[in-house]
């Protein structure tokens, strides 16, 4: 017998409380985030203003690693277990974690601009980043490609499992290889290296982009089950 919280059923029950709280801390996230991003911390003493990109760019990029992570999870559920609920969740994933992609790639490019010289160089982070987009759009593409949704779920989920080697490059990129992105400042085994009135508006717009992905998340799901249920009563006779 499946397990309870496999059943749609309970899913939908279960989340239909939980969406609107997500959401409303969400926006108290991203106001107090932008807020204390914009207003009340100061510029870098190098890169002056031009540092507060970082509250939106590094959040994304650390929300692009997780979603993946959630994906690929999901996908060996899906492949393992056959898991019904655990395909819907990671269809539901890879868009949103395509947009947090594209994100951290678009504000790292303006970043890098007045920094490096240039809006885009082959550097061993972005290029590894760039990857990861390529991995979201080839699962989207896999699981459309196939008149048969079953064969479409299977083969996408392969390519998320294959694709998860790619989580650590980019993590380690800026340690192996010489890049000229800077190196982690948040995610250390010791304590982070940026000062509090920065740190602080950084975990408040990480906050508000999870939010933001449960959101999302829920919306797509409870979505794409209500359409399977309605595809189901309509092929009955």
């Amino acid at each position: 017998m499946k397990h309870t919280w496999a059943r749609p059923g309970f899913f939908l029950k279960v989340t239909k409380p939980l969406l609107p709280l997500s959401f409303a801390v969400m926006i108290i996230l991203l106001c107090a985030g932008l807020y204390t991003g914009l207003v009340t911390s100061p510029p870098d003493f190098i890169q002056g203003d031009t540092m507060r990109i970082m509250y939106i760019h590094v959040p994304a990029s650390w929300m692009a690693l997780l979603v993946y992570g959630f994906l690929a999870l999901m996908s060996l559920f899906a492949i393992v277990w056959r898991h019904p609920l655990a395909e819907v969740l990671a269809i539901s994933a890879a868009p949103i974690g395509a947009l947090f992609t594209a994100l951290s790639l678009i504000t790292g490019s303006l970043w890098g601009k007045p920094i490096w010289g240039a809006f885009w160089v082959w550097d061993a982070r972005l290029t590894s980043v760039l990857v990861l987009l390529f991995l979201y759009a080839g699962y989207w593409a896999l699981y459309k490609s196939f008149s048969h949704p079953e064969q479409g779920i299977r083969a996408a989920s392969l390519l998320a499992l294959v694709g998860v080697i790619n989580l650590p490059i980019i993590k380690g990129s800026v340690e192996w290889w010489n890049t000229l992105h800077q190196p982690a400042s948040v995610i250390k085994l010791s304590a982070p290296s940026i000062h509090s009135t920065m740190l602080t508006p950084l975990l408040l717009m990480a906050g508000a982009y999870f939010c933001y992905f449960v959101s999302m998340l829920l919306i797509r799901a409870r979505t794409e089950l209500n359409r399977r249920k309605l595809y189901v009563l309509e092929a009955k006779p």
